[in-house]
């Protein structure tokens, strides 16, 4: 395979995702901020909430567009550059999307439009309704979207067909059930509830730097700030569960995160190079101070898992998974003509069939991720998410005492945190997904396995076209949105 294709289609698809990602936290965010304002106007019958919805709602709108446009563009790129793993697995991946589209997105629209051009037409407990689910749809899209994407992490409920050369869904709610998926979604949207409220307060902070709509603004701050806290919280506690399932199930990735080399029980979670906790990445990843964490030398060489287990080698691994490939080719040249030889072949097929994807490795250290990145990415994640968090503690603590006044350095600290939130956003994205290299799909199809017969000249250009693009819509839409901050909530007009 051609591994100047193989960089530029992860390239294209990594850069789509990463600006995808700008976008879907805020529109989570921002969609529980403004139901809850607008059902504190429906219960109080005051204006003021109304038009501070209305504001909260426009930067949702202007967010919730461009995030669209990303988004399609990421789908259609299974097809276009990932065409073999769209082949090999269709029927399973393709559900979710397919439900995403005709429920979530359906439903995002319908009621969107009530939300903006409804409040003159419709009673305030039906537009209230229409709010609360327009909110409800962006969390639905991403459950459907998630539970594609952790599958790929975690495959389950599903069969090899050697017939037609694809995985076949055989469980449905084991799809839908995923541990992994239910962690990922709670963890998503709680991030984006963190994203929301950091957004909220850094950009109610600049009108109180600027002596602008003062009520407006520490009325946001204090919801933007509870909402963000509640969020920051919930992913604290959704991350810990995905730690556990990372380590059951994608024990490389925790490895490369961390930089083990070498595990052990009692590991010890490093900080940074040199400062490290004993014991507590063990119990992080097993909930056990004694929980036996691989490290990438023993998942290489093979090793005992705490459920006493024996795992191969990835050398063994990949001899087997030769033999599944070996086998497949022989049951598909003799399943006409020699049936006794294509039942030996399938027989062969199904015992190795775990490591089928495994066949098209060529050495052991192929299955190891870029390990300086992800340490990095994990620990830059977790450092400004915890800044924000100290952050938006500070901005309720005041916003609940009424001591916002002239605290300067609050607001730049705020409006400082925006950029931060969305760093740490992208970090995490980047250990979710680069640490599963090489695997589209865990342990199952590598990506060089995965790709379309397109050239890699093709894939270049329209990577260069696609960053021109989406660089082009996330000008606009910062221009638009400062724009309409600029102008503001005029709550006093």
């Amino acid at each position: 395979m051609d591994a100047s294709l193989i960089a530029w289609s992860r390239a294209q698809f990594a850069m789509t995702a990463a600006y995808h990602w700008l976008f879907v936290p805020l529109t989570l965010g921002l969609g529980i901020i403004m139901a809850v304002m607008e059902t504190l106007y429906v219960v109080k019958k005051d204006e003021f909430w109304k038009k501070t919805a209305k504001f909260w709602q426009k930067i949702f709108g202007i967010n919730f567009a461009v995030g669209i446009a990303t988004g399609i563009i990421l789908e259609f790129e299974f097809g276009t550059n990932w065409s073999n793993y769209s082949w090999f697995v269709g029927d399973i991946f393709g559900a979710p999307l397919a439900i995403e589209g005709i429920l979530a997105f359906f439903m995002e629209a319908t009621f969107m439009a009530v939300m903006y051009f409804g409040w003159q037409k419709v009673s305030r407990g039906f537009h209230l309704t229409s709010t609360w689910l327009t909110a409800t749809g962006a969390a639905i899209s991403a459950v459907w979207i998630l539970i594609a994407n952790s599958w790929m992490q975690h495959p389950v409920g599903m069969e090899f067909n050697p017939d037609t050369v694809r995985n076949e869904m055989v469980d449905f709610w084991a799809v839908v059930t995923n541990p992994v998926a239910i962690s990922k979604f709670f963890h998503a949207v709680f991030s984006g509830w963190e994203v929301g409220g950091v957004v909220v307060v850094g950009v109610s902070c600049w009108y109180l730097l600027k002596n602008r709509e003062p009520r407006f603004a520490r009325q946001s701050i204090l919801i933007g700030a509870l909402v963000g806290v509640i969020g920051t919280f919930g992913v604290m506690l959704t991350g810990d569960s995905s730690a556990v399932h990372v380590s059951k199930y994608q024990p490389m990735k925790l490895a490369a995160v961390e930089g083990l080399e070498n595990g052990g029980t009692r590991a010890p979670f490093s900080v940074v190079p040199g400062v490290e906790v004993p014991g507590m990445l063990s119990i992080l990843a097993t909930h056990d101070l004694d929980g036996f964490v691989p490290g990438i030398n023993d998942i290489l060489a093979g090793y005992t898992d705490n459920e006493g287990r024996e795992i191969p080698s990835v050398q063994e691994k990949i001899e087997r998974g030769k033999v599944a490939l070996q086998s497949f080719q022989t049951y598909h040249a003799t399943k006409d003509t020699n049936a006794a030889m294509a039942a030996e072949a399938r027989a062969t097929l199904d015992e190795n069939m775990d490591y089928f994807g495994y066949g098209y490795l060529e050495q052991p250290q192929d299955v190891v991720p870029p390990v300086k990145p992800l340490f990095w990415a994990f620990r830059i994640m977790i450092g400004f998410g915890s800044f924000c968090l100290l952050v938006l503690l500070l901005a309720l603590w005041f916003a609940w005492k009424d001591r916002l006044g002239n605290k300067r350095w609050l607001y730049y600290v705020a409006m400082l945190s925006i950029p931060l939130i969305y760093v740490a956003g992208e970090c995490g994205w980047m250990v979710a997904e680069v640490g599963r290299q090489p695997w589209t799909i865990e342990g199952l199809l590598p990506v060089n396995a995965a790709l379309s017969g397109v050239s890699a000249t093709s894939v270049m250009t329209t990577f260069f076209i696609f960053l021109a693009i989406f660089t082009f819509f996330l000008l606009v839409e910062l221009r638009i949105l400062f724009k309409a901050v600029k102008q503001g909530p005029k709550i006093d007009e």
